[in-house]
């Protein structure tokens, strides 16, 4: 990834925080978004203390003055975007004991703005300063495809969020497509699950040398990843 600007929202923990370092590590710039401006901040300082690069950028997907913002700043470190990992997500409650016939319709709301509309517009601001070849990647979950109990609005916001990727591999030139790399051991999915550093290494996989015909408007699991690696 050597000089690639890469944009990673969500990057203050979990996931992203492991991509935007597996980013530094492997020679990109990670432009890295949060709401958490502390949090973000100390991730960043890690990487440079590391010897890496990144940017950080104070910004709430579920604005998309913040997220347009976001996308200019990126821009601006080697004059495109080479990737984006739209990674930001929210769950409220606890993973697995939200059922839909009990979900406020706050959570309901939150979860769509977030996780799909954050989505939604983390992409269409990237899109205009996207380089050839770009590829834009969504961490997903079974939650989206399988309709497992307790999940509620979350659900269908990663379903909302996955339909986004199809709609945009259609519409755009760039390869866009997600990723479901199975429980992960986050703030969101409660204990257990893989470590956010071993699914990092999964992200930048999809970003890098997974098949772009496979990836693009398609979800990628574990075992896509580990049979190309292994």
């Amino acid at each position: 990834m050597d000089d690639a600007t890469v944009v990673v929202t969500g990057a203050s923990r979990g996931i992203g925080e492991g991509v935007a370092r597996a980013v530094a590590s492997a020679g990109g710039h990670p432009v890295c978004c949060a709401r958490d401006g502390e949090a973000l901040g100390e991730v960043v300082d890690g990487i440079e203390a590391d010897g890496g690069a990144a940017t950080a950028v104070r910004a709430d997907v579920r604005d998309e003055f913040d997220v347009e913002r976001l996308a200019e700043r990126a821009a601006r470190v080697d004059g495109r975007i080479d990737a984006v990992v739209a990674n930001a997500g929210v769950y409220h409650g606890d993973a697995g004991g939200t059922p839909l016939d009990e979900e406020s319709y706050a959570a309901f709301d939150d979860h769509l703005r977030t996780n799909a509309r954050g989505v939604f517009a983390t992409v269409r601001e990237a899109v205009p300063h996207l380089a050839d070849g770009a590829r834009v990647v969504v961490p997903t979950g079974a939650v989206a495809r399988q309709g497992m109990p307790g999940y509620g609005s979350y659900a269908v916001s990663k379903a909302a969020a996955e339909a986004v990727v199809r709609g945009f591999a259609a519409d755009v030139d760039a390869t866009v497509g997600a990723v479901d790399p199975g429980k992960v051991a986050t703030d969101l999915s409660g204990e257990g699950g893989r470590d956010p550093a071993d699914v990092a290494g999964m992200v930048v996989w999809a970003l890098t040398d997974a098949p772009a015909a496979d990836l693009d408007g398609a979800v990628l699991d574990w075992g896509d990843y580990r049979r190309a690696t292994r």
